[in-house]
Protein backbone atom coordinates (compact mmCIF):
# COMPACT_ATOMS: atom_id res chain seq x y z
CA UNK A 1 0.00 0.00 0.00
CA UNK A 2 1.64 3.44 -0.80
CA UNK A 3 -1.46 5.43 1.22
CA UNK A 4 -3.76 4.81 4.37
CA UNK A 5 -6.32 5.86 2.77
CA UNK A 6 -8.88 2.58 1.74
CA UNK A 7 -9.32 3.96 -1.88
CA UNK A 8 -5.93 5.65 -2.49
CA UNK A 9 -6.26 5.82 -6.34
CA UNK A 10 -9.80 7.74 -6.38
CA UNK A 11 -8.36 10.23 -3.64
CA UNK A 12 -5.67 11.30 -5.63
CA UNK A 13 -7.63 10.85 -9.27
CA UNK A 14 -9.72 13.53 -7.88
CA UNK A 15 -6.85 16.15 -6.75
CA UNK A 16 -5.16 15.52 -10.21
CA UNK A 17 -8.72 15.75 -12.18
CA UNK A 18 -9.30 12.42 -14.42
CA UNK A 19 -10.21 9.02 -13.61
CA UNK A 20 -7.88 6.46 -15.12
CA UNK A 21 -9.06 4.00 -17.12
CA UNK A 22 -6.04 1.82 -16.85
CA UNK A 23 -5.45 2.24 -13.24
CA UNK A 24 -1.69 0.47 -13.65
CA UNK A 25 0.06 3.18 -15.33
CA UNK A 26 -1.20 6.05 -12.20
CA UNK A 27 0.26 3.24 -10.04
CA UNK A 28 3.71 2.96 -12.05
CA UNK A 29 3.53 6.47 -12.15
CA UNK A 30 3.79 6.68 -8.66
CA UNK A 31 6.48 3.73 -7.78
CA UNK A 32 9.84 4.93 -6.97
CA UNK A 33 12.97 2.25 -8.31
CA UNK A 34 13.83 1.41 -4.82
CA UNK A 35 10.37 -0.06 -4.66
CA UNK A 36 10.37 -1.86 -7.11
CA UNK A 37 13.97 -3.32 -6.57
CA UNK A 38 12.43 -4.53 -3.00
CA UNK A 39 9.34 -5.75 -4.63
CA UNK A 40 10.46 -7.31 -7.45
CA UNK A 41 8.79 -5.40 -10.09
CA UNK A 42 9.54 -5.12 -13.82
CA UNK A 43 8.74 -1.07 -14.08
CA UNK A 44 8.95 2.01 -11.87
CA UNK A 45 8.46 5.87 -12.78
CA UNK A 46 11.44 6.43 -15.32
CA UNK A 47 9.88 5.52 -18.60
CA UNK A 48 6.79 7.65 -17.73
CA UNK A 49 9.22 10.39 -16.31
CA UNK A 50 10.90 10.45 -19.73
CA UNK A 51 7.50 10.91 -21.78
CA UNK A 52 6.38 12.74 -19.18
CA UNK A 53 9.23 15.56 -19.27
CA UNK A 54 8.22 15.85 -23.41
CA UNK A 55 4.58 16.48 -23.12
CA UNK A 56 5.12 19.00 -20.46
CA UNK A 57 7.42 20.78 -22.22
CA UNK A 58 4.90 21.40 -24.90
CA UNK A 59 2.16 21.95 -22.26
CA UNK A 60 3.98 24.40 -21.26
CA UNK A 61 5.39 26.31 -24.12
CA UNK A 62 1.38 26.12 -25.63
CA UNK A 63 0.08 27.88 -22.16
CA UNK A 64 2.77 30.46 -22.47
CA UNK A 65 2.43 31.24 -26.13
CA UNK A 66 -1.30 31.76 -25.88
CA UNK A 67 -0.99 33.44 -22.63
CA UNK A 68 1.84 35.62 -23.33
CA UNK A 69 1.67 37.07 -27.27
CA UNK A 70 3.75 39.49 -26.64
CA UNK A 71 6.97 38.10 -25.30
CA UNK A 72 9.61 37.40 -27.12
CA UNK A 73 11.07 33.98 -28.29
CA UNK A 74 13.92 34.35 -26.16
CA UNK A 75 12.42 35.42 -23.21
CA UNK A 76 9.22 32.84 -23.82
CA UNK A 77 12.02 30.16 -24.09
CA UNK A 78 13.95 31.49 -20.50
CA UNK A 79 9.98 31.30 -18.37
CA UNK A 80 9.77 27.63 -19.94
CA UNK A 81 12.96 27.14 -18.39
CA UNK A 82 12.07 27.74 -15.12
CA UNK A 83 8.66 26.74 -15.05
CA UNK A 84 9.53 23.27 -15.31
CA UNK A 85 12.56 23.56 -13.33
CA UNK A 86 12.80 21.06 -10.44
CA UNK A 87 11.83 23.12 -7.85
CA UNK A 88 8.67 24.42 -9.46
CA UNK A 89 7.22 21.34 -9.98
CA UNK A 90 8.37 19.83 -6.69
CA UNK A 91 6.08 22.27 -5.32
CA UNK A 92 3.25 21.54 -7.37
CA UNK A 93 3.39 18.45 -5.85
CA UNK A 94 3.18 19.51 -2.28
CA UNK A 95 -0.09 21.20 -2.93
CA UNK A 96 -1.52 18.14 -4.47
CA UNK A 97 -0.21 15.74 -1.94
CA UNK A 98 1.62 13.72 -4.32
CA UNK A 99 4.55 12.65 -1.85
CA UNK A 100 2.18 10.56 0.31
CA UNK A 101 0.75 8.28 -2.19
CA UNK A 102 4.40 7.32 -3.61
CA UNK A 103 5.85 4.02 -3.00
CA UNK A 104 9.20 4.08 -1.88
CA UNK A 105 11.77 1.23 -0.59
CA UNK A 106 12.36 1.34 2.91
CA UNK A 107 15.85 3.42 2.51
CA UNK A 108 14.25 5.72 0.68
CA UNK A 109 11.28 6.10 2.80
CA UNK A 110 13.92 6.95 5.60
CA UNK A 111 15.88 9.19 4.04
CA UNK A 112 12.72 11.38 3.84
CA UNK A 113 12.42 10.73 0.12
CA UNK A 114 8.53 11.81 -0.16
CA UNK A 115 9.89 15.64 0.44
CA UNK A 116 12.95 15.53 -2.03
CA UNK A 117 12.38 17.69 -4.85
CA UNK A 118 13.99 15.43 -6.98
CA UNK A 119 11.75 12.53 -6.24
CA UNK A 120 8.28 15.13 -6.63
CA UNK A 121 9.36 16.77 -9.24
CA UNK A 122 10.09 12.81 -11.07
CA UNK A 123 6.11 11.91 -9.95
CA UNK A 124 5.08 15.12 -11.72
CA UNK A 125 6.34 14.18 -14.86
CA UNK A 126 5.64 10.67 -14.32
CA UNK A 127 2.11 11.12 -14.02
CA UNK A 128 1.93 13.78 -16.62
CA UNK A 129 3.25 11.18 -19.08
CA UNK A 130 0.45 8.32 -17.48
CA UNK A 131 -2.00 10.75 -18.30
CA UNK A 132 -0.97 11.54 -21.78
CA UNK A 133 -0.91 7.72 -22.40
CA UNK A 134 -3.97 6.98 -20.31
CA UNK A 135 -6.41 9.86 -22.28
CA UNK A 136 -4.16 11.09 -24.73
CA UNK A 137 -2.94 15.10 -25.01
CA UNK A 138 -6.03 16.88 -23.30
CA UNK A 139 -5.95 15.29 -19.98
CA UNK A 140 -1.79 15.39 -19.69
CA UNK A 141 -2.94 19.43 -20.85
CA UNK A 142 -4.91 20.03 -18.59
CA UNK A 143 -3.20 18.91 -15.84
CA UNK A 144 -0.34 21.23 -16.86
CA UNK A 145 -2.39 24.04 -17.06
CA UNK A 146 -4.15 23.16 -13.60
CA UNK A 147 0.06 24.06 -12.17
CA UNK A 148 0.37 26.65 -14.48
CA UNK A 149 -2.68 28.62 -13.87
CA UNK A 150 -2.20 28.63 -10.33
CA UNK A 151 1.34 29.79 -8.33
CA UNK A 152 4.18 28.35 -11.12
CA UNK A 153 2.38 31.12 -13.23
CA UNK A 154 2.97 33.58 -11.50
CA UNK A 155 6.16 35.59 -12.51
CA UNK A 156 7.09 39.24 -11.55
CA UNK A 157 9.48 39.10 -15.02
CA UNK A 158 6.42 37.98 -16.99
CA UNK A 159 3.81 39.84 -15.15
CA UNK A 160 5.43 42.75 -16.73
CA UNK A 161 5.26 41.39 -20.36
CA UNK A 162 1.41 40.57 -20.25
CA UNK A 163 -0.98 42.96 -21.19
CA UNK A 164 -1.58 43.97 -17.45
CA UNK A 165 1.53 45.01 -16.88
CA UNK A 166 1.76 46.66 -20.14
CA UNK A 167 -1.47 48.95 -19.01
CA UNK A 168 0.20 49.83 -15.94
CA UNK A 169 3.26 51.14 -17.38
CA UNK A 170 1.49 53.00 -19.78
CA UNK A 171 -0.61 54.32 -17.32
CA UNK A 172 1.88 55.18 -14.53
CA UNK A 173 4.05 56.80 -17.63
CA UNK A 174 1.52 59.04 -18.02
CA UNK A 175 0.99 59.52 -14.19
CA UNK A 176 -2.52 57.84 -13.63
CA UNK A 177 -3.57 55.73 -11.19
CA UNK A 178 -3.74 52.03 -11.34
CA UNK A 179 -6.07 50.46 -13.41
CA UNK A 180 -9.59 48.72 -11.34
CA UNK A 181 -10.49 44.79 -12.34
CA UNK A 182 -14.19 44.19 -11.73
CA UNK A 183 -15.74 40.53 -11.97
CA UNK A 184 -19.17 40.67 -13.86
CA UNK A 185 -20.12 37.35 -13.76
CA UNK A 186 -19.16 33.95 -14.55
CA UNK A 187 -21.18 30.87 -16.12
CA UNK A 188 -20.21 27.55 -17.25
CA UNK A 189 -19.96 24.32 -15.72
CA UNK A 190 -17.62 24.27 -12.66
CA UNK A 191 -14.93 22.19 -14.59
CA UNK A 192 -15.42 25.02 -17.41
CA UNK A 193 -16.00 28.27 -16.15
CA UNK A 194 -15.94 31.52 -18.47
CA UNK A 195 -15.26 34.46 -16.38
CA UNK A 196 -16.55 37.88 -17.08
CA UNK A 197 -14.08 40.70 -16.37
CA UNK A 198 -14.20 44.66 -16.65
CA UNK A 199 -10.91 46.25 -16.52
CA UNK A 200 -11.66 49.72 -15.45
CA UNK A 201 -9.43 53.14 -15.67
CA UNK A 202 -10.21 56.55 -14.10
CA UNK A 203 -13.65 54.88 -13.17
CA UNK A 204 -14.17 54.25 -16.92
CA UNK A 205 -14.58 50.72 -18.29
CA UNK A 206 -12.11 50.51 -20.64
CA UNK A 207 -12.32 46.95 -21.52
CA UNK A 208 -14.05 44.09 -20.94
CA UNK A 209 -13.37 39.79 -21.97
CA UNK A 210 -14.09 36.39 -20.91
CA UNK A 211 -11.78 34.23 -20.00
CA UNK A 212 -11.31 30.58 -18.98
CA UNK A 213 -9.84 31.85 -15.72
CA UNK A 214 -9.94 35.43 -14.03
CA UNK A 215 -6.52 35.72 -14.50
CA UNK A 216 -6.93 35.27 -18.23
CA UNK A 217 -9.87 37.47 -18.04
CA UNK A 218 -7.88 40.02 -16.71
CA UNK A 219 -5.11 40.25 -18.93
CA UNK A 220 -7.56 40.26 -22.16
CA UNK A 221 -9.93 43.26 -20.59
CA UNK A 222 -6.52 44.69 -20.04
CA UNK A 223 -5.29 44.43 -23.59
CA UNK A 224 -8.69 45.87 -24.97
CA UNK A 225 -8.34 48.76 -22.49
CA UNK A 226 -4.59 49.50 -23.52
CA UNK A 227 -5.77 48.80 -27.35
CA UNK A 228 -8.27 51.58 -27.09
CA UNK A 229 -6.03 54.25 -24.97
CA UNK A 230 -3.38 54.39 -27.76
CA UNK A 231 -5.98 53.96 -30.38
CA UNK A 232 -7.97 56.89 -29.36
CA UNK A 233 -4.02 58.56 -28.55
CA UNK A 234 -6.52 60.40 -25.41
CA UNK A 235 -4.80 60.36 -21.89
CA UNK A 236 -6.82 57.96 -19.42
CA UNK A 237 -8.93 59.62 -17.34
CA UNK A 238 -7.93 60.97 -14.37
CA UNK A 239 -10.61 60.85 -11.41
CA UNK A 240 -9.96 59.30 -8.43
CA UNK A 241 -11.57 55.46 -8.27
CA UNK A 242 -12.57 53.29 -5.38
CA UNK A 243 -10.98 49.96 -4.75
CA UNK A 244 -13.45 47.41 -6.81
CA UNK A 245 -13.58 43.87 -4.65
CA UNK A 246 -12.83 40.97 -6.73
CA UNK A 247 -15.13 37.91 -6.11
CA UNK A 248 -12.78 34.95 -4.20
Amino acid sequence: MFSRSKNPHRTLERRIGRRFRRRELLETALTHRSYANEKGLGSNYERLEFLGDTVLGLATADWLFSEHPEVSEGELSAHKSRLVSEPILAEFARELGLGEFVRLGVGEERSGGRNKDSILSDVVESVIGALFLDGGWKPARRFVRQMLDGSAGESDELELKDPKGRLQEYLQARGQGLPEYRSVHEHGPDHAKVFVIDCLVGGEVLGSAEGGTKKRAEQLAAAAALERLQGDGAEAPTEPVASVPEDS
